[in-house]
């Protein structure tokens, strides 16, 4: 089968002159037209460090593929910051942008005719949204990630800085001290440097197949990221040559070795979101229950911050996470015939993998486990009955019963946070944040970062319609289906209401007896403003359940 699938169509033939004369003019030549063209889909951008240097890597990945007799061809797509715009009205666009990328990925590869694509990304939502892109398209590809910051000198980062401003609201700590914490907290290129969401999708992605053995953990700017650019030539000339395409790599067993992946290491609540609108991208049925049934098998390993000491960084240093997948294959969780995209197993790829140094603390024996099964609870009741998502590594105990107070914004809560409003024993509620409600379905990083820096971790309970940054830790659920905007039970919760969650049984009720929820329901009216255009207001008309993934098909 020709490697120029694609491609031919564009540029073959007396025809096809015009479009060979556009080409011209940025700088193809006659060999170009008869060699497999490959475009980069580069989400360089210089509003966040995660991607300010990724056009250097997309520069690299350009002559690796031109170095194979292919044409590479590099674009760029958009990202948006989570962390710059996290607690504010802008945070409302972090999720649309995984579809904006999606859909532009798609809609520049469709158009011009490339015969494979590389995509590179070094934050939250480009990474699924990329896979999701390559996903539609098929055809042979490889999803490259930016790599890691470095952890500040005294061992802080983004996430740490949060946690500081709820210090400084409880009096603990200056201003001055605050500022102190900020100035040296993030520099330089990379995605935040813990078992955050850039780090997780990274884990889960490169797991899933669709990444190169190491991506996922190099350091943004290192000699090992610089390879990775390197390889990718002769790896996309390999996949053009057997037509290996994503759905081939991406099937059900892959997302399954995935998701074992993101539960070893602890990762984020929004691998959930994202594993389940990656899958429905390209035909494979995943649903929450997938999470539980695997997470019964797999424990916790991986000491890496929220919840941990270390960061992604020290464990690079290690080894990555080849390694921790290495064991999970020998512990007989892994499906080692699954395909990648260095066109072979991932048994394969493992085989001269080694095991991490027996002085090491990152990851944990297991024998020895953080935790015995899976942090990443699906939660059904009364409360969920579509389903919600809690991040419980066993630290904040696995149940808690407390009274609610509730609030209709992040905003709400967040102010109420800050003035010292919650109490022990208390369920802190924010909805109204759901994909639809929000829309956008916000990360409540901000108030869950305050609660933490106000001691209140272990004390109190959180629970949204929204979700939640990878570097949200606590007792805490999120992804409430159905949303307060579509009337689900979470609209009806009153102040004061008692609220059991259950960890260990994956439950979570709200005590309140139904005939009273029928006449909550029958008074309900939302305050809720629904944008009247824009990208939010259409995303708020298409985007489906986050039990469903928040998927806009």
């Amino acid at each position: 089968m020709s490697n120029r699938k694609h491609s031919s169509k564009l540029v073959d033939g007396p025809q096809q002159s015009a479009s060979r004369a556009m080409l011209r003019g940025v700088g193809f030549t006659s060999h170009d037209f008869t060699i497999p063209h490959v475009g980069i889909a580069s989400t360089w951008s210089k509003v966040t460090p995660c991607n300010m240097h990724i056009n250097k890597l997309a520069s690299i990945v350009e002559e690796s593929i031109n170095d194979q007799d292919c044409k590479g061809v590099l674009f760029n797509t958009i990202t948006v910051s989570d962390g710059i715009s996290m607690g504010t009205e802008g945070m409302k666009y972090s999720l649309v942008s995984r579809e904006v990328i999606a859909d532009s990925i798609e809609t520049v590869v469709g158009c011009l005719g490339y015969d494979g694509v590389i995509a590179i990304g070094g934050c939250d939502k480009n990474m699924p949204g990329a896979i999701i892109g390559l996903a539609r398209l098929n055809r042979p590809s490889i999803f490259i990630y930016g790599g890691s910051i470095m952890p500040s000198e005294i061992n802080t980062d983004y996430v740490s800085v949060l946690e500081k401003t709820g210090e400084f609201a409880k009096g603990d700590i200056s201003e001055e001290e605050l500022i102190k914490i900020e100035e040296i907290s993030v520099k330089g290129p990379g995605s935040c440097g813990g078992m955050y969401t850039a780090n997780t999708m990274a884990s889960a992605i490169e797991a899933l197949g669709m990444s190169l053995p190491g991506s996922s953990s190099q350091d943004a700017v290192s000699k090992a990221k610089e390879n990775d650019c390197v390889r990718s030539g002769s790896a996309i000339k390999t996949l053009l040559d057997k037509n290996i395409v994503p759905k081939d790599i991406m099937t059900k067993h892959a997302f399954e070795n995935s998701i074992a992946c993101v539960i070893a290491l602890g990762g984020s609540t929004n691998a959930v979101l994202h594993l389940l609108a990656m899958a429905n991208a390209i035909d494979v049925e995943l649903c929450l229950d997938d999470f539980s049934k695997i997470g019964k098998r797999v424990p916790v390993l991986a000491d890496i911050k929220p919840f941990g000491k270390h960061y992604m960084s020290e464990l690079n240093a290690l080894g990555g996470i080849q390694p921790v997948l290495k064991t999970l294959l020998e512990e007989g969780i892994l499906h080692g015939d699954c395909l990648t995209v260095s066109g072979k197993t991932i048994a394969e790829n493992l085989e001269q993998c080694q095991s991490y140094n027996s002085d090491q603390s990152i990851i944990r024996p297991f024998t020895n486990p953080i935790k015995t099964d899976s942090h990443l609870r699906i939660l059904y009741g009364n409360l969920a009955p579509d389903g919600a998502v809690a991040k419980i590594t066993g630290n904040e105990g696995n149940a808690f019963k407390g009274d609610a107070i509730v609030f209709n914004s992040e905003e709400e809560g967040n102010a109420a946070i800050q003035s010292g409003a919650i109490k022990p024993g208390n369920v802190v509620v924010i909805r109204y944040e759901g994909p639809k409600g929000g829309p956008g379905m916000r990360e409540m990083l901000k108030p869950t970062s305050a609660i933490m820096g106000q001691g209140l971790g272990d004390k109190v309970a959180f629970i949204t319609d929204g979700r939640f940054s990878g570097g949200t830790h606590g007792f805490v659920v999120g992804h409430i289906s159905p949303e307060a905007e579509l009337k689900g039970p979470i609209a009806l919760i009153e102040n004061g209401d008692i609220i059991e969650i259950n960890a260990t049984n994956n439950t979570i009720q709200l005590h309140v007896d139904d005939k009273t929820l029928e006449e909550r329901l029958s008074n309900l009216k939302s305050s809720n403003v629904t944008p009247k255009k824009g990208v939010l207001a259409k995303y708020k008309r298409l985007v489906g359940s986050a039990s469903k993934g928040a998927i806009t098909d």
